[in-house]
């Protein structure tokens, strides 16, 4: 009962370190915007022996990991006794708001420090390696475990994992081979190693290998994906049809697998199987789209993009995406109009923002700067028609990775480091 401990602390009138504790304990299991808000306030207005003492540090540090509050996790981390446990709470709060390369920063700081990582550390970088990407960094890191810590499942199972997301499958097989019993989780890291790798019938072989007693929903996703991933549609039918049960991941590794050699029909089909039972879920609709685009069938591409927005669900992120990939459909199909009010009608809802007039005024402030400093707009990369009162930098500057830019830039204070995902090729120009 984490509120009712929250009202009950503000009618206390002892508040020494264990109360205060005890407070940002609660604070901790309610987990809720308010909870954090009041924890906040108490913790910068104690006192500094309070703030001194081991408990109530320790505890206000887990407070602001549980309740995401980043920044103020870090400025309590930096003036707390930093040992290994607290290392590793900071890393999994890095690795869960996918910032891989502060894990791995904290990792060498930690070792200056001299502090001893143990599997769970290295479990934590791992994994920031295998989202990060980078083969050089991967080797290195692995290159660092102790041969005594290798024969640990979790350690193997993620290491796998590693190797195969930055197309190391050989350093994959030859873990997994060395292992004598694999568990699900091993056979399951392995088949996916394989199929990011396009290696589609080494992933069914290992599959099929695998014990029927151990395979579960992720197995079965994995090895649908490799199938997907290589173009095995019969292979990816026959084990889709032996799943007993299917899940709304079982159905949209199929439908992918479908879409992505278009079998349109079947893959309609599937969705409508699915959804006589359960509610539309939106990834299903996505990789038909992603097909349609693939094959330039903008009939197919509209049909599905109006099913997406009657979706009563679907989130902006979501609907904008759809929307991106119709566009570039009708766009290399030839109907630019239709692109160009689509485009123009997206870029509209991008000003619904509360700071839209902050972020424009900066990218007007980056554009007169790089146009000081020689940058030509590239007009190469606009694929419609100008309309009225429209120039080459104002379109280029309605790019989404711009506005992510500009948005950063008016942060205060601006982040150190300023990272942008995106899930379509970006612009060269930007």
């Amino acid at each position: 009962m984490p509120e009712k401990s929250i009202e009950t602390f503000k009618n206390a009138d002892d508040q020494d370190a264990i109360v205060l504790g005890l407070l940002f304990n609660s604070c901790a299991q309610a987990r809720t915007a308010e909870a954090l808000d009041f924890g906040k306030r108490v913790w910068f207005s104690t006192s500094d022996i309070h703030r001194k003492h081991e408990y109530t540090v320790v505890t206000a540090f887990d407070m602001f990991i549980k309740c995401d509050d980043i920044s103020n996790a870090e400025k309590v981390f930096n003036r707390m006794k930093r040992i290994v446990v607290t290392y590793g709470q900071m890393m999994k709060c890095y690795n869960d708001h996918d910032m891989p390369m502060k894990t791995i920063n904290l990792y060498e700081k930690m070792k200056n420090e001299k502090i001893e990582a143990n599997p769970i550390i290295f479990l934590l970088v791992i994994s920031a390696c295998a989202e990060l990407g980078l083969e050089s960094r991967c080797r290195l890191i692995a290159s660092q475990i102790p041969s005594s810590m290798l024969s640990d499942p979790d350690l193997q199972t993620t290491l796998i994992h590693m190797w195969g997301k930055v197309a190391c499958v050989k350093e994959a097989k030859q873990i997994f081979d060395q292992i004598d019993t694999p568990n699900c989780a091993l056979y399951t890291a392995m088949i996916n190693a394989y199929g990011l790798n396009g290696m589609g019938y080494d992933a069914i072989q290992l599959y099929h290998r695998m014990p029927a007693e151990m395979k579960n929903e992720k197995t079965h996703v994995c090895a649908l994906n490799a199938c997907s991933h290589s173009g095995l549609v019969n292979e990816c039918r026959s084990i889709f049809a032996k799943i007993s049960i299917k899940s709304n991941y079982i159905y949209t590794a199929m439908i992918d697998c479908l879409s992505r050699s278009f079998f349109f029909d079947e893959a309609k089909q599937l969705i409508e199987e699915f959804e006589r039972h359960q509610p539309p879920y939106l990834l299903m609709y996505m990789s038909v789209l992603s097909g349609a685009r693939n094959r330039n069938d903008v009939s197919l591409a509209r049909q599905i993009t109006q099913r997406i927005r009657q979706l009563g669900h679907v989130d902006n992120d979501n609907l904008a995406s759809a929307s991106v990939l119709f566009t570039n459909i009708l766009a290399s199909s030839g109907d630019l109009e239709e692109a160009s009010q689509l485009r123009f009608e997206m870029e509209q809802s991008d000003r619904t923002h509360p700071r839209t007039e902050e972020i424009y005024d900066e990218l007007h402030r980056i554009e007169k700067e790089l146009i000081e400093h020689g940058h030509k707009f590239d007009s190469s990369w606009i694929t419609r028609e100008m309309m009225a009162g429209e120039t080459v930098a104002s379109i280029l500057n309605s790019h989404s990775e711009r506005l992510a830019l500009a948005y950063n830039f008016i942060q205060r204070p601006v982040p150190p480091r300023i990272q942008i995902v995106k899930n379509l090729r970006i612009c060269g120009d930007c």
